[in-house]
Order: structure tokens, then sequence, then C-alpha cells
């Protein structure tokens, strides 16, 4: 599964691509191009797929990066065993505004510099057209794995497809701004392509399932 540091590798979505205006047809707007791209993969990633399972040593890594590039530098990596205890985990009442906060500030950030970068409206339009396709591939995936769990939460399942949505919409930022494939985003957006499904930080731990 290519990742979002290879997704120049993927093939172009004639379909997205006949959705942009001429002007975000240039030459000089590789990143809308590339968001377009990043859509088309929302559509193969095994969302959720590694949940519950071990984490790797790169997955550890990719956390780590993570949380100490959004200021949280002594947060440790704690692994949610299943779909149950994600359901806690994402209800935590002491879930970190903090961490919230940095991860909207860079949002507003990249946002702001893509907007230099590309036709307002085009940008729109991907981004929306990554967090829709995302949100309906990872839902479907989401309820199948709780249902093997034997766990039949709606609420908890959309929690999922919408951190999902969320992650991709975040990857497309980086993808149209600067292309920073060490972006916190960036990060974040391994984890999901790598079946993981991201709780965020309470108190001094940051939940990935």
């Amino acid at each position: 599964m290519p990742k979002i540091t290879k997704i120049v590798e993927v093939a172009n979505d004639d379909d997205e691509m006949d959705a942009m205006s001429d002007e975000a047809r240039g030459d000089d707007l590789e990143g809308l191009r590339a968001v377009a791209r990043l859509s088309k993969l929302c559509g193969r990633i095994s969302w959720f797929s590694a949940v519950g399972e071990p984490l790797e040593p790169s997955e550890i890594a990719d956390a780590e990066a993570y949380v100490s590039a959004l200021g949280f530098p002594d947060v440790s990596v704690a692994a949610v065993e299943d779909w149950r205890a994600a359901a806690a985990a994402a209800q935590a009442p002491d879930w970190s505004q903090d961490w919230w906060q940095a991860e909207e500030q860079m949002r507003k950030a990249l946002l702001e510099e893509a907007l230099s970068l590309n036709p307002e409206h085009d940008l729109m339009v991907a981004l929306t057209h990554v967090s829709t396709k995302a949100s309906e591939v990872s839902h479907g995936l989401a309820a199948v794995s709780a249902a093997r769990a034997g766990v039949a939460d709606e609420a908890l399942i959309r929690v999922a497809a919408g951190a999902a949505a969320q992650a991709a919409y975040q990857a497309a930022l980086v993808l149209a701004a600067d292309g920073d494939a060490e972006h916190p985003f960036a990060v974040k957006f391994r984890l999901f392509e790598a079946g993981r499904l991201p709780l965020g930080i309470v108190g001094n731990t940051f939940n990935l399932f």
C-alpha cells in the first residue's frame, strides 16, 4: 500500500481531476493533483486492519514523533487492547484539550499556506472529497472490525470513521501546502495507513489502537 510519502506514485484519478477548474490543472499546482491521488488512495486503505495487534516498533516511533512534534515530548505511547478499551479511551473525561488545540493551530497554518498556493474553490472541493471518501470507506471497515470483536457500538464506529476522515483531511492539507512527508499530520496519517486508530492524548498517554 503506497504511503503518503510515496503519494506521487499513485495513479491520477481522472474523475477527480475533471472536477477541478482549468486553473487547477496547471502544471504549477501539483499539490492539488497530489490531493486527488490521496483521495483515490483513501478508497484502498485497509482501515483499522491492525487494531488490537501488538504495536510495531515503527508505529511506536511514528506515534512518538507525532506527539513530540505537537509539543508533547514527554507523552508516552500506550497500546489499546480491543474495541471496548477503545470506547473507554475515546470517552475519557480527561482527554487533552491542549493536544486538540495544537492540532487546530497546525491545521489553520496549513490551510492558510494551501490557500496561498491553490485556487480556493478547487482546494475546498478537493479537501471535502478526501474526507468524504475516507469517512465512507472507513465507516464500513470499522463496523466490520468491531463486529468481529463482538462490539456493535454505532457511536464508537462513527468516532473511528470521523477520526479517519479528519486524518485524511489533515494529510491532504499537507500535500496542498508544503508536502512535508514528516509533518505531524503526515506521520499521523501513516498510523491510519498501517491499520491503526490513534485515540489522542489522555493524561500523559497517547492511546494507539
